[in-house]
């Protein structure tokens, strides 16, 4: 008898999962990559350059550390949909970078890529104008762009 109860649940249990599975495929949302055009530079964890507050923490309270592909913005950016962890791609560069960080409020369609304690790999980086992709939900219904915050709302 326990050896046919047991069956009973493990087939619930494979059954709920497939359910569960079969509702997270169809999702409304789907990702798609759209494109900025904008000046980057770069910057390291270092106290001279960032400020107080600590070297390797972000303004969003994020550590960082040498080898995260983490990437800063500028505020107007954040609006249009780079916000905190947002995935971003950046030509000239092979890796996936996240939104870890905000700029100060004077700066306009700027990034700033985290370069480690590399100073020297900074400097040669230098500042140019280059496109960036960023991850954003299009809404299939409506065919509508908005960031995965405007879907809690």
């Amino acid at each position: 008898m326990k050896v046919g109860v047991f069956i009973c649940m493990l087939i619930f249990y494979f059954s709920f999962l497939a359910c569960k599975m079969n509702s997270e495929n169809s999702k409304e949302t789907t990702i798609v990559w759209d494109t900025l055009e904008v000046t980057a530079s770069a910057y390291n964890s270092l106290s001279w350059q960032t400020g107080a507050g600590g070297a390797n923490i972000t303004a969003w309270g994020d550590t960082l550390r040498p080898g995260l592909k983490a990437i800063a913005v500028s505020r107007d950016l954040i609006k249009k949909g780079l916000d905190h962890n947002t995935k971003v791609k950046i030509e000239g560069f092979d890796s996936i970078f996240l939104v870890k960080d905000k700029m100060h409020y004077r700066w306009k369609n700027k990034i700033d890529i985290y370069m480690g304690e590399d100073v020297k790999k900074a400097r040669n980086f230098g500042r140019k104008k280059l496109k960036i992709y960023y991850e954003v939900l299009l809404d299939s219904i409506s065919n509508n762009t908005k960031t995965e915050k405007d879907n809690f709302k």
